[in-house]
């Protein structure tokens, strides 16, 4: 008995670790090779772009494509290009911070705020408001994009970053999320802090917030990563390339630079990777603890 279980785990470690390594051969097929030169990379692959830029509909790859993880030639030019010679790269690069961080930060605070009306005050009417956080929460971005863009066009917003940040403020994922997790706090302390005589603020501020660490810290990677990769919003409410985040950019790199697609992808995955490190343990923890409570 105590064989076969064994045996059983050795199975499913072994499952586990042949899908971990499937998924991650994108990732690191992507980092060795932008450190190839720009002939090894069309040696191995440009019978695949061949194909693609031929102009001829479909077509079928006749010739073998190499997939190398390991360059023949170490070299950095794909960096040095990407960071030093193109300052498109750079520019991309903090749209992207300039457009991701303010939505990270005024969606946490707005979802944790309206959190807080969600857990403390009840009734048929937030109920409904609840439900409909929930609807919204369901539709993709494409449909809310269409009434995204009416709206910002009512307000004048159109090809101003705030058509991006303004709906990313107020996106219901953090408020379900946050709700879900106030509502986890024992009724005990919340009673306690009112004996003391403490504020709905400082109950707030002093009780919930640190309650939910786990959880703001899970909510803000995820919206984070959601919106580093967003391309639908910039592409329709930003009309002015200038101002559209590295997303949108590595979508119009020519098949001629692949090799700088591939540093490019590389260093556009760095952040969130560290940020994923950084906040892993929280990541893990305030999404376990959502699907323990009732609502």
């Amino acid at each position: 008995m105590i064989k076969k279980r064994y045996f059983a785990r050795f199975l499913l470690t072994l499952l586990a670790a042949a899908f971990a390594l499937l998924f991650l051969m994108p990732t690191v097929l992507t980092i060795t090779n932008s450190f190839m030169t720009q002939s090894e990379i069309s040696a191995n692959y440009g019978q695949i772009f061949t194909n693609v830029t031929g102009g001829e509909g479909k077509a079928y790859i006749s010739e073998t494509v190499n997939l190398k993880f390991i360059p023949d030639k170490v070299t950095f030019s794909q960096y040095i290009n990407t960071l030093i010679r193109s300052p498109d790269y750079l520019l991309k690069f903090w749209n992207s911070v300039i457009l991701v961080v303010p939505i990270v930060l005024l969606q946490l605070a707005v979802a944790s705020i309206t959190a807080y009306g969600f857990t403390r005050w009840r009734g048929k009417v937030r109920a409904f408001l609840f439900f409909f956080y929930v609807i919204l929460m369901l539709m993709p971005v494409q449909v809310t994009l269409v009434p995204n863009f009416l709206v910002s066009q009512w307000l004048g917003l159109i090809n101003t970053r705030w058509s991006i940040i303004f709906p990313g403020m107020f996106a219901p994922f953090s408020v379900f999320l946050l709700t879900k997790s106030m509502r986890r706090i024992p009724g005990s302390l919340i009673e306690a802090a009112k004996l003391d005589g403490s504020s709905e603020w400082q109950i707030f501020k002093d009780i919930c917030l640190p309650q939910c660490r786990s959880a703001l810290y899970s909510i803000a990677i995820l919206v984070f990563i959601d919106y580093w990769n967003m391309v639908e919003q910039p592409v329709v409410l930003l009309s002015d390339a200038s101002k559209q985040p590295l997303s949108v950019y590595l979508s119009t790199i020519n098949t001629s630079e692949v090799g700088l697609a591939f540093a490019i992808a590389t260093i556009y995955m760095v952040p969130c990777i560290l940020l994923f490190l950084h906040g892993e343990d929280y990541l893990v923890e305030g999404i376990a603890h959502q699907g323990s409570v009732k609502g």
